[in-house]
């Protein structure tokens, strides 16, 4: 084995590790991987002999590269009108989570938490992924984002203070979940604005992120009733849904005429549904890995 393949093969023993840091940066599946491959491209030009950390320098070169994505995608304002964005999902059939997808989703990152870190400033993004969620010292991540380690803390703590102050965390059991998500989808069926009523949050938050205008668009539903007279109307487009864990919490992929057609997630919390997220983009749907599709 010649030394660019054990350096290969070193980059590839902290691979998922870089990869789970930069989907939690980014919410993007295909900017991650961006991300990680820019890192072995820099390695590669780099004497890997000189760093002796080498999980923490290519963290620390992920995280540099996340944070510019972040940048030049806020200062190319890209969300969709209304500003509602759902991050990527990432997709499991309903009895259990793919290996692969495991260290992507530690941490319960479910996409009520993504959305809210889409809130943050690139800069708080960074601080409180890297260190509430990986135990990066604010000594490492000041020369990052070219602050003082004392701003870096500030920056977590922001970060920190809008992720509580939302509802990202949902039940922990996932058989229950189920069954609220269950009740949600049969009372959408059947167009029983009642029992939509009845497994809805009064305060539930319906985002659909339909891809970018004219054919798309992005809309933000607030309310029970407001969210069971939307989930009625769907009633009518003659969906079929497949059950699966999105992001590890009971969701589903609907399609419609066989094709897929969007993929939905939820947040239960107190055993009714406090935060529903659809993805509906069409390029974006094509991008997604749904082989449960398949089975």
């Amino acid at each position: 084995m010649d030394e660019r393949e054990r350096l290969a093969q070193r980059f590839e023993e902290h691979r998922t590790h870089l990869r789970a840091v930069a989907y939690r940066m980014l919410g993007s599946l295909s900017e991650a991987d961006d991300a990680v491959q820019e890192a072995w491209l820099r390695l590669s030009r780099t004497d890997a002999s000189a760093v002796e950390n080498l999980g923490g320098w290519l963290t620390t070169v992920v995280a540099r590269v996340s944070l510019n994505m972040l940048r030049s995608r806020n200062s190319r304002r890209e969300e969709p009108l209304g500003g509602v964005h759902v991050p990527d999902p990432i997709v499991d059939r309903a009895d259990g989570t793919d290996p692969e997808h495991e260290a992507l989703l530690a941490d319960s990152v479910g996409l009520a938490l993504l959305v809210v870190l889409e809130t943050l400033s690139p800069a708080e993004r960074l601080a409180f992924v890297l260190h509430d969620m990986f135990a990066v010292s604010f000594d490492e991540i000041a020369p990052i984002v070219d602050r003082s380690p004392e701003a870096a803390r500030q920056l977590a703590s922001r970060g920190r203070r809008r992720v509580r102050g939302e509802s990202t965390v949902p039940d922990s059991d996932l058989d229950a979940q189920r069954e609220v998500v269950d009740a949600f989808f049969a009372a959408a069926r059947d167009g029983d604005f009642e029992a939509l009523v009845a497994v809805l949050d009064p305060d539930v938050v319906l985002r659909a992120d339909l891809g970018p205008l004219p054919v798309g668009g992005s809309r933000e539903v607030r309310g029970a009733a407001a969210v069971a007279g939307q989930a009625r109307a769907y009633s009518r487009v003659g969906l079929v849904v497949h059950p699966a864990l999105v992001n590890g919490a009971p969701g589903a992929v609907s399609t419609r005429n066989g094709e897929p057609f969007s993929v939905g997630g939820f947040t239960v919390r107190g055993g009714r549904i406090v935060g529903i997220y659809f993805l509906a983009d069409p390029a974006r749907l094509r991008r997604l890995d749904l082989t449960i599709l398949d089975n």
